[in-house]
């Protein structure tokens, strides 16, 4: 067992999205602060509904697949397919782009906190126009492990020792990136270690308390990129505080990127024929 080490520490920055959500963006605010295969890592987090209540109105993607995790609150999916989630707190949305959808997310609270999650990850050149798809996944389906003295992980994608993915089949068996998600809390002085395939990028972002990270402390809103080397990722907490983080990691695709907004695609000429689409009213066909 090799544990993977911290190689660097950053932290996420302060945006807005959709219709002026405020949120923190760990990965993809600049196209460079990226992990294959994770394009995108939002989080948002608010108990004032002023960030949050005009929500993510109706938008388009194409090209790669989003995962919306709601740790508190409420929130309402809807798409051009006719498909409506209601999305509460535990709960997870896997929407496939594909070729093409247009969905809308929207906040179902007018108050109190509402936190949570939204990755973007991406679908090898082969798959990128595959017809769409979205499944709702309810907290009550998501694997959980308890941990000594209070901690717990939530696996919401792969396979760890603890607990097995609900996504199973055309959704997850036969995914290229091989994604591994999971919610992980571990309580003061304590540690876990997670078992991660050798072939898998990883990191994970801290939104609560502090991570352990050999001799420096990783804070929340700050993302800690491990090495490539090793097969374990150890989530540590400090003696005198917890730590409760979002573990990525995923087998790289090593293809070209070529992104417009919430299009990705490979080059630039499929990235000119989406925008044609969308503007033809035919992107989601």
């Amino acid at each position: 067992m090799t544990v993977r080490s911290v190689t660097r520490i950053t932290p996420a920055q302060a945006t807005q999205d959709g219709a002026g959500v405020r949120l923190l963006r760990a990965l993809g605010y600049q196209h460079q602060v990226r992990m294959d295969p994770f394009l995108m890592l939002d989080a948002f987090s608010s108990d004032d509904p002023q960030d949050y209540i005009a929500g993510f109105p109706a938008h388009p993607h194409r090209g790669f697949e989003t995962v919306t995790y709601i740790v508190d609150g409420h929130m309402r999916h809807r798409d051009h397919m006719g498909n409506e989630g209601d999305l509460k707190a535990g709960g997870v949305q896997w929407m496939t782009a594909g070729r093409g959808i247009i969905h809308e997310e929207m906040p179902q609270q007018e108050n109190g906190l509402l936190r949570g999650f939204q990755i973007w990850l991406n679908l090898p050149a082969g798959e990128k126009m595959q017809p769409a798809h979205y499944r709702d996944i309810p907290a009550s389906e998501i694997s959980t492990a308890e941990l000594p003295e209070g901690g717990f992980i939530k696996l919401i994608a792969g396979t760890i020792p603890w607990a097995t993915c609900p996504l199973k089949g055309a959704e997850q068996g036969q995914r290229q990136t091989q994604p591994i998600i999971a919610d992980v809390c571990v309580m003061a002085g304590q540690s876990v270690d997670l078992p991660i395939p050798s072939t898998h990028s990883a990191l994970l972002y801290v939104f609560e308390g502090q991570l352990l990270a050999g001799d420096r402390r990783v804070d929340a809103g700050h993302v800690a990129w491990l090495s490539e080397q090793g097969d374990t990722v150890r989530v540590a907490a400090a003696p005198d505080a917890g730590v409760r983080v979002l573990l990525l990691a995923g087998k790289p695709l090593h293809e070209p990127i070529a992104q417009y907004g919430p299009f990705v695609m490979n080059t630039s000429e499929e990235i000119e024929q989406a925008l044609r689409d969308y503007r033809d009213g035919v992107l989601a066909q």
